[in-house]
């Protein structure tokens, strides 16, 4: 008999991608993997529920699919991820149109479940909850073979006002080296040359299992992995940037000096409210020591405005702050009011038209100097990972852009290129994210 076809959706962030890998990993043992929901006898929507904008989208996902049951062959619709976990049967009771279930430390019952629902056309439901659980296994990788996220570990323990995810993955616990190191090889194997370690907190890594942060000597074994060519790092504290962790970074040929602190405010006054472990003192103290450390340091961030109470005062010291730092990469994000968080209760709360305006701000200045930023490699020579063929030029990223989240450099040559291939590029023109260039052939930066 031909086995059934599973198509399954991701949603959401880096780690919600690995989990729906994984997912896939242990689904095409049993049946047929497709990439087209419409020849799909069953349907999986890995969702995100981290705030209103991925939350609706994630609903409206499970509706979509769930059209397809009658349009289509889908006869069993699965949601799964962190808007399940949250959600649990309330969910379930305001989607009928959902067969399973899954909260986020529940994927080892998704064969079993799908098994009772096919045979006893019944629905099953488990959302249970853990601070144990790590989901690991062997994944089928959605991106391209030469780069791969790596979790090194689950949950957090910040309880940040503003954020869901301790409720949702629960506390902070690391990934054991040993089996990262296993799935790192695994993934070397397969052709990878780029890791790129996530977590809720990276900079922490370690501490649970080994007594001390140990995430620079995590990063020293990945690297003598030798078709490893770039490790890559996101989701670092500032204020959790330990001198060990530095000098990895600074001294190891194999680290992007590319660190992803993503600081969220500047004010004391909003990170007390947001229970942000950093203060201002601390977060520069720490950006300096960083781009005076690490030569090359591009440096990424991430800012939320219009946090309940930010004063016209906060947000003008922010602003400076960035006008002063001059951040390579940043990014914005409107505070989105979240139930069953601390800051959903607080007073002054912020309308969405400042919140808007406040974002607006911070954007149009980050392209400036961006663009400030991007004149000065006019001329320099950069190693590129490419990624393909637009049809008139060849596209890829430097040490300094993130796959996703930064831009790319466009380049044109006489030759041909494989996706994966490391090639030298020499900058000649600046955009305010992207760069344009030429293959080179002198040595590179």
């Amino acid at each position: 008999m031909e086995k059934l076809k599973v198509g399954v959706i991701n949603l959401g962030c880096d780690k919600n991608r690995i989990d729906s890998e994984i997912i896939i990993g242990s689904l095409s043992e049993r049946y047929n993997m497709t990439n087209d929901p419409k020849l799909a006898d069953i349907i999986l929507v890995n969702t995100c529920g981290f705030i209103e904008s991925s939350k609706q989208e994630s609903i409206d996902t499970i509706l979509e699919m769930s059209e397809y049951k009658e349009k289509y062959k889908c006869t069993v619709l699965i949601a799964t991820g962190c808007l399940t976990q949250r959600y649990g049967s309330e969910l379930l009771e305001l989607m009928p149109e959902l067969d399973i279930m899954l909260g986020v430390n529940d994927y080892n019952k998704l064969l079993s479940s799908i098994e009772e629902v096919l045979l006893k056309k019944i629905k099953v439901q488990y959302c249970s909850y853990s601070d144990e659980n790590i989901n690991e296994g062997q994944r089928v990788l959605t991106t391209e073979t030469y780069s791969a996220y790596v979790r090194i570990s689950e949950g957090c323990d910040n309880a940040c006002t503003y954020c869901a995810i301790p409720n949702i993955r629960g506390k902070y616990r690391s990934r054991k080296m040993e089996n990262i190191i296993q799935e790192v090889k695994g993934l070397s194997e397969r052709g990878c040359k780029e890791i790129i370690l996530v977590a809720q907190d990276t900079t922490r890594y370690g501490i649970d299992l080994y007594g001390k942060k140990n995430l620079h000597t995590l990063i020293s074994k990945i690297s003598e992995i030798s078709t490893i060519e770039w490790i890559r790092v996101l989701y670092c504290y500032a204020e959790e940037m330990t001198d060990e962790i530095i000098d990895e970074i600074a001294l190891n040929d194999k680290v992007c000096k590319y660190v992803d602190i993503p600081i969220q405010h500047i004010s004391d006054d909003i990170l007390k409210l947001m229970k942000r472990k950093g203060r201002k003192n601390i977060i520069t103290e720490n950006i300096n020591k960083m781009r005076k450390n690490i030569k090359g340091l591009v440096l990424r961030t991430t800012l939320i405005v219009g946090f309940p109470g930010e004063t016209q005062e906060n947000f003008d010291e922010l602003k400076q702050f960035i006008k002063e730092t001059k951040f390579d990469k940043l990014g914005v994000f409107q505070y989105s009011k979240e139930e069953g968080t601390e800051a959903c209760e607080m007073e002054n709360q912020i309308s969405e038209e400042i919140k808007v305006k406040r974002e607006e701000e911070l954007m149009i200045m980050q392209q400036s100097i961006s663009k400030e930023i991007n004149n000065k490699k006019i001329g320099m020579i950069y190693k590129v990972l490419v990624e393909g063929f637009n049809g008139e030029t060849y596209y890829g990223r430097n040490y300094e852009m993130a796959p996703e989240v930064d831009g790319n450099i466009f380049f044109e040559s006489d030759k041909n290129y494989d996706k994966g291939e490391f090639v030298k590029v020499k900058v000649t023109k600046a955009l305010e994210y992207d760069l344009i260039g030429v293959v080179c052939y002198e040595s590179c930066k």
